[in-house]
């Protein structure tokens, strides 16, 4: 495969319709897209380890906002939501720290695992809240038009 055929292209099929969060997904994908490279570069070691160090933190930037917005909305599954946030953070920890010890744990496979996951929860997690945010959406408006 090809750097460009692992390559994730954000699209407004991602949208949840908040600008701040659409901002979020569209880094990481490109911190996915970087760690791809990198990988397929064979860079140094301790670029790929600190990479992984950029994806976690950034993700963890991603999801506070991410959770702040659900929970000044009153999303009603938030703390679900955050859980899976919180499963992402542990296996971007874990990795970091087994790219450590042996940096050959990082493994394409690997980081396609990683970034698979943060797409699946957009298109399946992520859509769930959005009708919750357009009718909240809705109410605000026709509450400041009256």
């Amino acid at each position: 495969m090809t750097q460009t055929d692992l390559k994730i292209e954000w699209d407004k099929g991602f949208s949840v319709d908040v600008a701040e969060i659409d901002n979020h997904q569209m880094k990481m994908f490109a911190l996915f897209n970087e760690l791809i490279e990198l990988k397929q570069k064979k860079a140094d070691p301790k670029a790929l380890a600190n990479m992984i160090s950029d994806i976690n933190d950034y993700a963890k930037l991603y999801f506070s906002t991410e959770e702040k917005i659900l929970r000044k909305r009153g999303y009603p599954d938030r703390e679900i939501h955050s859980r899976a946030h919180r499963q992402f953070i542990k296996s971007a920890i874990s990795l970091r720290r087994e790219l450590a010890e042996d940096a050959t744990n990082l493994t394409m496979d690997t980081i396609l695992e990683l970034r698979n996951w943060l797409v699946d929860h957009i298109k399946t997690s992520d859509s769930l809240y959005v009708p919750f945010l357009r009718i909240h959406q809705y109410i605000e408006d026709t509450k400041q038009k009256n």
